[in-house]
């Protein structure tokens, strides 16, 4: 097994041994016998990251000190210290995934014109891409009307109308998403036949982290004669989904994870590690939405932004993986890199639904290096930065808005909550209404029927997004609450926008065998679409008397849905409140019509027999859900759903895509082109120094003074007669440089436009890898030098000297053409980014190692 494993280089091949005695082919690196006392106290997200470092120590890439700084975790945490981690796979969504197809699609052609064999450019890691955020929300249930009454908190009762949809949603929306996008799904229908080790989840199939979780995760990794954790970046911040499975995965942007596809680590600071230990026992009201949005905003409140969060507890022994996996799933939403659950009896019981013939060997190993979990078991709690502590006793039915995720709202003050919001000072928690205009009606025409809108009336309710569809109990919940609604004579409004984008077939399967599919779809809820779709914004338009009425009275509509985010202007234009709930809420809120409601102290409705409905009569109990849940979520489910899942699309079956290993690009594209970053591609890198204008940046935004003659341009303009003139450029910038979403193309685009350094105070670490990864700069001022303190206006033309030996943070000096010098340092951080730079970039080094140039 020595031979086979090919890693003699690797220092720590010693602590290699079978898992079975009997299977020498079959091996692991066994942590345990690194014999270091150190190893036990460590959180078990670190121990992933430790595994991963010492299985791929080779000196070069990942050295024998990255394995001591991540041993010596309790001492570096608080450090800075750099480590590689290479992770086991990748994880992309079609927005942020075709960038990257089409950079590895413009390496092929790059290896070809260096007379090198286009076909090895492939992932190195395995690559899954599903696409899920193409599909929007255009068509919903249309409706036919049954009189009915219903109570309107400001008009009193009134006459509404059951509704019955006719259920053609679903697939007009997919035939419109094929329509729109026909040119993208071709592009990647051809990716994924041209390139080894790249899958594509077709449309329709559901949302990424959902698949992830019931599809594609493998918790542990049986590869290369090797078992070892289970690990994964991804393209969408919502990646951390599967830390619910006790999988270690977070958000990346598209450079990093293109480095990860290529073989390459990525290098992270070793983070600190919050325990958030979870005790007591959850009324049997409460939902996980109630659990997460508590965890949400006491964990923003504690600040853990950068660092890992790891459950523990014998709280967390109550959690379903479902339950875990939506309170991992938000973690974006509470600043955290990780949320953590390492793998315990209960990750177990799940994998016999969705991975039981895997069993054996991930239990197996898993015990064998330390990485399983029983919450219940207080010796096994390892060392934390620090301990946060919630009783699940103390958690209350919750919502969050209007505008922010961390905003928790229990529902028993929602009514209150938001009047006060009406008239508080613009802001996260105020819209500034004169109190003359609380009360403000619009009388509307909708299907010839006359309704009205004021403050707080729901126009759009959304059961969607992986966060919460991804949970039976939450999904089944909503069924039966609305089969006790039907059964009792209440209804939805005709005019709101009702849906449900179930995150997979999965949902759909078992709504549908336990008989509550047909109750939610009477409300308005059918199956409108597989994908995100109102949870990032795909909500498509509201019905334009809806949308005049908000106008005219300039009203502030409410959208409430089963989402992680609710910033506003980001669900829909016209809802100026936004409020995630649990799905049996969002049903609720669509019921009552507004979120001006005391759900305990006013009835939900009064229905056609005059009968006071309130919430408490259609909520249904813990232990209701569990019954259904316990009879209709099974392992055949699972399987039914996902031996088909790359096939059962029609529409991408019959997509007629490309079979070529190098793309034809088609050059009257406005979508997909051949990106220019190879342009020009030689064999060594031989300028010794550059010599650099900067872009200076006039009042008018987004002009530049185009400094050779004075003349004001646009930025573009400007960046195109420095490249014609030959001339580089450089950046002058402040503090953490690079902050905020979309950091790849804040590094691509200033390649694109010729930047070749950038001189900043400090960075925001992923843009300035990203940076590195594009072939330009990153230069940073000593300690108290700015460029105010050293006199800087940017008009200035800089030589930066480059010595022909290089090493890891140097300082290197630059001269102005006013004849000052300073120094400044370089910060490549590593010897394999310094290796990068001299290739000019990381897809430049990629190509030529892997074409033997």
């Amino acid at each position: 097994w020595r031979r086979i494993s090919g890693t003699m280089n690797n220092p720590f091949q010693h602590i290699v041994e079978p898992l079975a005695p009997n299977d020498s082919h079959q091996c692991f690196y066994n942590l345990t016998k690194l014999q270091d006392p150190r190893y036990d106290r460590l959180p078990f997200s670190i121990r992933v990251l430790l595994e991963s470092a010492v299985r791929n120590c080779d000196e070069f890439l990942v050295k024998r000190s990255d394995v001591e700084s991540i041993l010596n975790w309790k001492k570096t945490q608080t450090q800075t210290v750099e480590v590689p981690f290479r992770p086991a796979r990748v994880i992309l969504q079609d927005f942020t995934g075709v960038p990257a197809v089409v950079d590895f699609a413009a390496m092929r052609d790059a290896v070809m014109k260096l007379g090198g064999d286009p076909e090895k450019i492939n992932p190195v890691c395995p690559a899954d891409l599903v696409i899920d955020h193409s599909i929007q929300l255009i068509h919903f249930p249309k409706k036919k009307i049954i009189k009915n009454i219903v109570q309107e908190p400001l008009l009193g009762i009134m006459c509404y109308f059951v509704i019955t949809p006719v259920s053609d949603s679903l697939q007009k929306n997919q035939d419109l998403e094929f329509d729109r996008n026909k040119e993208r799904f071709q592009f990647l229908k051809w990716g994924s036949k041209a390139f080894r080790n790249m899958r594509i989840i077709p449309p329709g199939s559901g949302i990424v982290h959902q698949v992830n979780l019931e599809y594609l995760a493998r918790v542990v990794f049986n590869q290369d004669g090797y078992y070892y954790p289970d690990s994964l970046v991804g393209t969408d911040s919502h990646t951390t989904m599967i830390d619910g499975l006790g999988v270690l995965g977070w958000g990346v942007g598209g450079i990093e994870a293109e480095a990860v596809m290529l073989g390459q680590p990525i290098s992270m600071v070793l983070p600190e590690v919050v325990g958030y230990k979870l005790h007591g026992t959850p009324d049997k009201l409460i939902t996980s939405t109630d659990i997460v949005l508590t965890v949400t905003k006491d964990l923003r409140q504690v600040g853990v932004v950068g660092k890992f969060v790891e459950f523990f507890g014998p709280g967390v022994a109550q959690l379903s993986i479902a339950d875990r996996a939506t309170i991992a799933n938000m973690c974006p939403e509470y600043g955290a890199t990780a949320a953590f659950f390492p793998v315990d009896n209960v990750s177990i019981q799940y994998l016999e639904q969705t991975e039981p013939e895997k069993l054996a060997y991930i239990t197996k190993y898993l015990k064998a290096v330390g990485m399983y979990r029983d919450y219940n078991d207080a010796s096994q709690d390892p060392d934390f930065t620090k301990v946060v502590e919630l009783d699940l006793s103390t958690v209350v039915p919750c919502c969050s808005g209007p505008k922010r995720p961390q905003d928790r709202i229990p529902v028993s003050y929602m009514k209150k909550d938001f009047e006060n919001c009406l008239g508080e000072k613009q802001g996260f928690k105020g819209f500034q209404v004169a109190p003359d205009r609380h009360n403000t009606i619009v009388p509307f025409q909708y299907n010839d029927t006359e309704y009205s809108l004021s403050h707080g009336s729901v126009v759009i309710a959304a059961i969607t997004s992986c966060t919460n569809t991804s949970n039976p109990s939450v999904m089944l919940g909503a069924g039966l609450l609305a089969k006790k609604a039907i059964e009792l004579g209440l209804s939805v409004k005709p005019y709101i926008k009702t849906s449900l984008s179930p995150g997979s077939g999965v949902v759909t399967y078992y709504l549908k065998k336990s008989g509550v599919m047909n109750y939610l779809a009477q409300l308005g809820f059918e199956v409108v679409g597989y994908g995100c779709m109102t949870c990032i914004g795909n909500s498509g338009p509201l019905p334009e008397p809806v949308v005049e009425a908000i106008t005219k009275g300039d009203l502030v509509a409410a959208g409430v849905l089963s989402g992680n985010r609710n910033f506003e202007g980001r669900v829909h234009p016209n809802t100026r409140a936004n409020y995630l709930a649990s799905p049996p809420l969002v049903i609720a809120y669509a019921i009552a019509g507004t979120v001006r409601i005391d759900f305990e102290r006013e009835p939900i409705a009064v229905n056609s027999n005059g009968q006071e409905i309130f919430l408490r009569d259609i909520w249904p109990t813990r232990n209701e859900i569990q019954a259904v849940e316990r009879e209709f979520v099974i392992p055949s489910m699972f399987k039914e759903v996902y031996e088909k899942i790359e096939k059962v699309n029609e529409r991408w079956n019959s997509l007629i895509a490309p079979s070529d290993k190098l793309y034809t690009w088609d050059t009257n594209s406005t979508y997909i082109k051949s990106p220019p970053f190879f342009d020009g591609l030689v064999n060594i890198l031989t300028d010794s120094y550059w010599k650099i204008y900067t872009v200076v940046k006039d009042m008018q935004a987004p002009q530049t003074i185009y400094l050779p003659t004075g003349e004001t341009l646009d930025v573009f303009d400007a960046a195109e007669r420095y490249q014609q003139a030959g001339i580089p450029l450089l950046i002058l910038a402040g503090k953490e440089y690079g902050s905020g979403s979309s950091r790849d193309w804040a590094a691509k685009g200033p390649f694109l436009l010729g930047i070749k350094a950038v001189l900043a105070e400090s960075y925001e670490r992923i843009h300035r890898s990203n940076l590195v990864g594009m072939g330009v700069i990153p230069l940073e001022y000593l300690p108290g030098q700015t460029a105010d303190s050293l006199g800087l206006t940017g008009r200035e033309r800089y030589t930066i000297i480059i010595p022909g030996q290089l090493t890891p943070r140097m300082k290197v000096d630059v001269k102005l053409d006013t004849g000052k010098t300073f120094q400044v340092q370089m910060r490549f951080d590593t010897d394999v980014e310094l290796a990068y730079f001299h290739h000019g970039g990381i897809l430049n080094y990629m190509i030529r190692k892997m074409s033997g140039k």
